[in-house]
């Protein structure tokens, strides 16, 4: 019988919830020499609600166990090593029986993701032993030639996966028109908003498919150099990723003369970004990596012609890259068989909010985001009403609950006023504000605004101002109509994406919630009970205790009452802070 192989999730969030200890005490146990097992590491198995997971191959039957302590643990191994079968209570999804948790693998297609969660990233005989640099020996093996790759990516119609949605194969053949002996490619692992959490556990879970598909693409266009940007805000992913490239140096993959093509040099290294959200735009990210301030530059010329220190540079994201080496592997016309007519293959998505099964997911294009939302996320969490979904990060807008049937793939996307981004979806209930929720994504854009702009340095500051002004209260008649009058010159006058889609979060909750705006603004009334200033403070006398808590923590004293006697507010008074609803332990006080 062969050995209990015991796989430990190990990206970030599996790390955050504790799955380092349960390592920990697996590894202890497997010291004590009392167990046949066989430990090894991964990184995130894409159940982040149901983190630590742990999972257990016991005679080629596997189960993932999750919610894991190092007691469960020790009982889990305990049972499989005594009686080689799992304790099912414990099972969160399994090929051999039924769980809750199933629904959320439906519909599931990896391709991208196709390795995170179930090989060691550390180990490039892992990757090696599924399919790893399979692509890059068979263009070496049966001498492909650039125009053959560079057809056959441009025929599975991928498009760039950082959120602008250029056709790669296009893009590749722009590089490789250029004519320079020296050229550059460079991998964009900066990106800034929820996505950025798929792009991290990528480069966590699989660092050899980044690289894969950044040696191909070098080979495709007549690259010399690599780059991965990376922000220095993810530490595991540039230790993995710097594993990965001395292995693929040590394995030949990289150097001169790779696996035998003669002239096809490249080598690769990790320059680290300090995680500015403006460097997700190409010029920017090139300024960065040469030692400047990263701000976007003029263009033409585009980096095709004169990138990284004025060489041609072709740039892709992470996801783009990862999804390379399975399309030279299986073909353009597999790859096409997944998503729409014009948005090809899958997407992942970091899948977050007031969600019940949130975690990282990729689905082909053309799934609806009701189909997101309520079969893989299953549904809203505590059965509140679903309200919107803001897709696309900080830089993306909401799509409300009545358009959930619109599909994922860009053009339907972007006809919502959303954008598909690098893969965030954040979803809202009814206790959402949407006012207050276009306020808090426009104050991150405008703090991440380099200030080269005008538009975008100014005007986002005074759309901030009036949104700020509008949940506290002050909000004023024609407030909406200078937000949008704002918006549309920051989008028309600002020269990188940043400023030309930092309007959308506050566009979009215009167009679909403008009743929301109106009641802050003529009602003095937030509809969805969120914003504190507007609302009214009351104790629910039949729930106080008289514990004095609300009123030791109000910082106006304007609760008065004696100890074990019901609690009173003296509204005039009240700064509506929200300290006591926050502080009462008997839900006493409500808000209206």
């Amino acid at each position: 019988m062969e050995k209990i192989k015991v796989i430990v999730g190990l990206g970030s969030c599996g790390i955050a919830a504790g799955a380092g200890k349960v390592y920990d005490k697996i590894n202890q146990l497997v010291g004590t020499g009392k167990y046949d097992l066989q430990l090894q590491k991964t990184s995130c198995i894409g159940m982040c609600y149901r983190e630590p997971l742990v999972e257990i191959i016991d005679n080629n039957k596997s189960y993932i166990y999750g919610e894991i302590n190092e007691n469960k643990a020790e009982e889990i191994i305990i049972n499989h090593s005594q009686k080689h079968e799992p304790i099912q209570d414990y099972v969160v999804h399994s090929k051999e029986f039924a769980t809750e948790d199933d629904v959320f693998w439906e519909g599931q297609v990896k391709i991208a993701l196709r390795h995170c969660g179930y090989i060691d990233p550390e180990k490039i005989e892992d990757y090696e032993a599924n399919d790893g640099y399979k692509s890059l020996k068979k263009i070496a093996n049966e001498n492909i030639s650039y125009q053959a790759i560079i057809e056959e990516v441009t025929n599975s119609g991928l498009r760039g996966r950082g959120g602008g949605g250029f056709p790669t194969g296009l893009k590749w053949k722009f590089a490789r028109g250029s004519q320079s002996e020296e050229k550059y490619i460079i991998c964009n692992a900066d990106e800034g908003d929820p996505g950025a959490f798929m792009d991290k556990s990528l480069l966590e879970g699989d660092p050899h498919a980044i690289i894969e598909g950044m040696i191909i693409g070098a080979y495709a266009i007549g690259a010399s150099h690599g780059v991965v940007y990376c922000r220095a805000e993810y530490p595991l992913a540039i230790v993995r990723l710097n594993i990965a490239l001395e292995q693929a140096r040590k394995k030949g993959y990289l150097g001169e003369n790779i696996l035998g093509i003669e002239g096809f040099n490249l080598d690769i290294y990790v320059k680290e970004g300090a995680g500015a959200f403006v460097c997700g735009e190409e010029t920017a990210l090139i300024a960065s990596i040469e030692g400047e301030r990263g701000m976007p530059r003029k263009r033409p010329p585009y980096p095709a012609a004169s990138g990284l220190w004025r060489k041609p540079t072709n740039i892709n994201n992470v996801e783009t890259f990862a999804n390379i080496p399975w399309i030279i592997d299986n073909g353009a016309e597999e790859y096409a068989k997944y998503g729409t007519e014009k948005s090809n293959g899958t997407k992942a998505f970091a899948l977050t909010g007031k969600i019940n099964r949130g975690g990282l997911i990729e689905v082909p294009m053309g799934i609806t985001i009701h189909d997101i939302v309520f079969k893989l996320g299953g549904g809203i969490q505590d059965n509140k009403k679903f309200k919107a979904v803001q897709l696309g990060g900080p830089s993306g807008g909401c799509i409300p609950a009545h358009l959930d049937h619109t599909i994922v793939d860009y053009d339907s996307v972007n006809a919502t006023g959303a954008i598909m981004g690098s893969g965030g979806i954040v979803v809202m209930d009814e206790s959402t504000c949407m006012v207050d929720m276009a306020r808090f994504f426009l104050d991150f854009t405008q703090k991440e605004s380099c200030g080269k702009c005008t538009f975008c340095r100014v005007g986002t500051k005074r759309m901030l101002e009036i949104l700020t002004r509008i949940t506290e209260g002050e909000g004023k008649e024609g407030d909406i109509e200078k937000l949008e009058e704002l918006s549309y010159h920051i989008k028309d006058g600002s020269l990188c994406g940043l400023g030309q889609t930092a309007p959308n979060p506050v566009l979009t909750t215009i167009k679909y919630f403008r009743s929301e705006y109106e009641a802050h603004i003529k009602d003095k009334k937030c509809p969805a009970g969120n914003c504190t200033k507007l609302l009214t403070y009351e104790v629910v006398a039949e729930k106080c205790t008289g514990c004095t808590v609300c009123a030791k923590n109000c910082p106006s004293d304007a609760i008065d009452g004696e100890r074990k006697g019901v609690h009173f507010i003296r509204t005039e008074d009240c700064i509506q802070c929200g300290a006591c609803v926050t502080k009462c332990n008997f839900d006493a006080i409500i808000t209206y």
